[in-house]
């Protein structure tokens, strides 16, 4: 049976979601303001820009180790300018539909954005705000580790190995995978097919997610 078959009609007690590539398309916006600051600082920006998709602004930043950069202020000045350009922002095909068909207290977005900025890309792209929401502020360590799923899932009050995670980015699946939840990447927002022993989906057009007699979601394909 493969990945896709396995994740359809499996019984889980909340899905949970990561935001930007998975639920909503924000490369163009992040990588305006990136290359920006790439710039300022003088880091390659070709060579840099596939590594910002999925990681904490402060993460990224201190990953780069640059000599005398006040990470907490850079990553400040990155949110307040992504904050100001949500230009060209919008959902993944047929994810907001997805998500109002959901049961409140059975999903959860988490981002490694701020929770501002989170709700700001969430408004642009039309996606609707979750009771559950765990943003950047809420973890001491981003993904990948595999905390904020962890969180989220214990915020709305189940074990995260009962849920299924919807990812896209690097970071994000290896948060996904150490959370030991099942996964299933989105892959819309991908300049290149993945290679990937989980089960993926283009968008969201195409399944349906249908609430059982015991309270479980169930992802089915149209």
């Amino acid at each position: 049976m493969s990945a896709h078959d396995c994740i359809l009609n499996t019984p889980y007690r909340a899905f949970l979601f990561d935001m930007d590539g998975t639920v909503l398309n924000s490369i163009a916006a992040a990588e305006r303001i990136w290359t920006t600051w790439a710039l300022r600082h003088g880091v390659d920006v070709d060579s840099f820009l596939p590594t910002i998709h999925g990681a904490r602004a402060i993460d990224t930043i201190n990953r780069l180790a640059l000599p005398a950069v006040d990470a907490e202020a850079e990553a400040n000045w990155i949110t307040e300018a992504e904050i100001e350009d949500v230009e060209g922002i919008v959902e993944v095909s047929g994810a907001a539909n997805f998500l109002n068909g959901l049961p409140a207290n059975q999903w959860a977005i988490v981002t490694s954005a701020p929770r501002a900025l989170a709700l700001r890309r969430m408004a642009a792209a039309g996606i609707p705000e979750p009771d559950v929401m765990v943003t950047a502020e809420d973890v001491s360590a981003g993904k990948p580790d595999p905390s904020g799923y962890r969180l989220a899932a214990g915020r709305l009050g189940f074990q995260v190995n009962d849920c299924l995670i919807f990812e896209d980015a690097a970071v994000g699946i290896l948060a996904a995978e150490a959370a030991g939840a099942d996964l299933v990447i989105i892959t819309a927002t991908h300049d290149h097919p993945i290679k990937t022993r989980h089960a993926t989906l283009a968008g969201y057009d195409r399944v349906t997610a249908q609430v059982d007699p015991d309270g479980n979601i169930r992802l089915s394909a149209n």
